[in-house]
């Protein structure tokens, strides 16, 4: 249906303007929207973006202690007709001091064609959801797929766990997946829950060098530090990997980032902005491409089996939107959620 159809379709259900549709956490899980679905809306974000056909500025932050941020990022997509923000933040000490998760934040959708909001959701599913969808995309080009029968997940919690489910759509002939966590009970979550629905045989590393010497292909999906504070010595990388991060360089030494072959970043205007909050005190490598320019086919991925490919993926807001939108068509469909009065 074209935009106008779309607007009405929604509007038959719930009155822009003066309703909103709420929905939890639970009702995006169970909103229907699947791993097949999340990739392939990611993949057309990371298009749109990589082509500039959107409007995305870089997201600003609050980082009230160390090592906190709280993220506002938002972005119009013409291609999807979708637009929305994301306020999100992640506290890491949460767990040890208030049982809650690191992550926290809300999605708001709103209507392109009034500007008037249509639903306010959870966006820790969300997150957890286009977070590994990225890294597989990414994994596509950044890696020569068919081949790749390692993979190494270095964080097991929420978009750790997701990655397990996600890789071995796009690669498609892993033998083994290995994970390493700091908690224990994280990895034991992933085997137990995740093993007998992953063809791979999912392998427990007793340390991340172990994890980085045994995988082609490794993710890091950890806190992202104010600086980073290597775990992962540069002589334990090889040529001929893939390193797709979620977190920056927080576990890197300066040096694997500079002599990677080629090396890669979601938005230059995003990992800049980084930059001057201090992110990155020894800078950043000299940058091949964005991500979403290779998705779209404008720059070139992995040429070969020897280099050493660097792909660091902080997070974009042109891939949380057309994942939103998609939660709030199924739910609306659905009937789910709580429609509140503006």
């Amino acid at each position: 249906m074209d935009k106008l159809e779309y607007r009405e379709w929604i509007n038959s259900k719930l009155n822009i303007g003066k309703e909103i549709l709420y929905l939890t956490m639970d009702e995006c899980i169970n909103s229907g929207v699947t791993v097949e679905e999340v990739i392939d809306y990611t993949e057309l974000a990371l298009i749109a973006h990589g082509k500039k056909e959107l409007d995305m500025p870089a997201k600003i932050g609050l980082h009230p202690y160390k090592d906190t941020f709280m993220h506002a990022m938002p972005c119009y997509i013409p291609s999807v007709n979708s637009m929305g923000i994301k306020w999100g933040g992640c506290w890491p000490t949460n767990r040890e001091r208030y049982g809650l998760t690191q992550l926290s934040g809300l999605y708001v959708l709103n209507d392109p064609e009034s500007g008037w909001p249509l639903a306010i959701m959870d966006c820790i599913w969300l997150t957890a959801q286009r977070t590994p969808a990225v890294t597989a995309v990414a994994a596509k080009y950044m890696a020569f797929p068919e081949k790749v029968e390692t993979f190494g997940m270095i964080g097991c919690g929420a978009q750790g766990y997701q990655h397990i489910r996600y890789m071995p759509k796009t690669l498609p002939n892993l033998k083994k997946i290995y994970i390493y966590d700091l908690f224990e009970p994280a990895m034991d979550r992933v085997v137990n829950e995740l093993q007998a629905s992953t063809a791979a045989q999912i392998v427990k590393c007793k340390s991340i060098e172990e994890l980085v010497k045994s995988s082609e292909v490794f993710a890091t999906a950890t806190v992202i530090t104010s600086k980073p504070e290597p775990k992962i010595k540069d002589e334990w990388v090889s040529k001929g990997q893939t390193i797709l991060m979620c977190d920056c360089h927080s576990l890197f030494e300066d040096k694997t980032m500079k002599r990677a072959d080629k090396y890669y970043v979601d938005s230059i205007d995003q990992h800049t902005l980084l930059t001057e909050y201090g992110y990155y005190p020894d800078g950043l490598p000299e940058i091949v491409a964005e991500t979403g320019e290779v998705v779209a086919g404008l720059a070139k991925g992995r040429d070969n089996d020897e280099q050493l490919i660097v792909d660091n993926n902080v997070g974009l807001a042109a891939e949380d939107v057309p994942v939103a939108k998609a939660i709030f068509d199924k739910a609306l469909e659905r009937g789910m959620g709580r429609k509140l009065p503006l």
